[in-house]
């Protein structure tokens, strides 16, 4: 019997190993988890984290009107940074007995939304009605409040490149609240505390007005009426309500003194 050549046996060889190299490449496995992680398959989205808390909200938010036995009751917050700083009802039940019980539930109603910072205050003796009212349309000026500040993510922050703007100064005079001084008057009081943005009167309230007999039915007829003038007018220089002259001047008067302290 021949033997093999041995340059054939060389031959051989070499053909086996090229193909054991052939099969072990064909055994890798297609995908590489560490390349497939490296290119970012899989991995959490980077700004997921990001603007986890909302923005405080400021401005003016009005609750929806709800309606009692003795009329409407409506609610308006002034809200800075995310907290209460002014409780006004915008409506309140009037005429007859209720003239009374709003001037004598309002004001504490409008306190204890401050104190409270939220809806969860006490109704006020003899007025179950209003109270109640109050309470439903603050709820809802709150929740209006809470959807503003989170729409207004970041609104602060934009625009920090270009200090001294003018719209940033705007922004930080924002629900600038002052109380003028106490106008003494011959039946009582008159005490004006208003809301300056941008130069101009945005709300206007009585935190002192005469009270007691007769001073109740004309402070809730002139009051609103003088708080509105106020806000349309820009400054003091409104008409005297008829009927309420004496409570119309001292309005004017404290009305004037708050202006001053806002710088005009």
């Amino acid at each position: 019997m021949r033997k093999s050549h041995p340059i054939r046996r060389v031959v051989l060889a070499g053909a086996a190993t090229v193909s054991g190299i052939v099969l072990l490449l064909s055994l890798k496995p297609a995908s590489d988890p560490g390349s497939a992680q490296a290119a970012g398959v899989g991995a959490p989205p980077a700004a997921s984290a990001q603007g986890g808390a909302q923005a405080a909200g400021s401005g003016t938010v009005t609750g929806e009107p709800a309606r009692t036995q003795y009329g409407a009751v409506q609610v308006r917050l002034t809200v800075s940074n995310g907290k209460i700083t002014r409780a006004e009802a915008v409506q309140a039940p009037k005429g007859g007995q209720s003239d009374q019980v709003t001037a004598n539930a309002v004001p504490k109603l409008n306190q204890a939304v401050v104190a409270a910072q939220g809806a969860d205050i006490d109704a006020v003796s003899g007025a179950t009605y209003t109270s109640a009212g109050y309470k439903e349309s603050l709820q809802s000026a709150i929740d209006k409040a809470k959807a503003a500040g989170g729409s207004s993510q970041g609104s602060g922050s934009q625009g920090s490149g270009s200090e001294g703007s003018g719209s940033q100064g705007s922004g930080a005079a924002q629900a600038k609240t002052v109380t003028g001084s106490v106008a003494q008057t011959q039946y009582g009081a008159v005490q004006v505390r208003i809301t300056v943005s941008g130069g101009k009167i945005t709300q206007a309230e009585t935190v002192q007005a005469p009270k007691g007999g007769q001073s109740d039915r004309i402070t809730a007829n002139a009051v609103p009426k003088l708080n509105q003038a106020a806000v349309t007018a820009g400054s003091a220089d409104i008409d005297a309500v008829s009927g309420a002259t004496y409570t119309s001047a001292g309005y004017k008067e404290s009305l004037q003194s708050a202006l001053d302290q806002a710088g005009g």
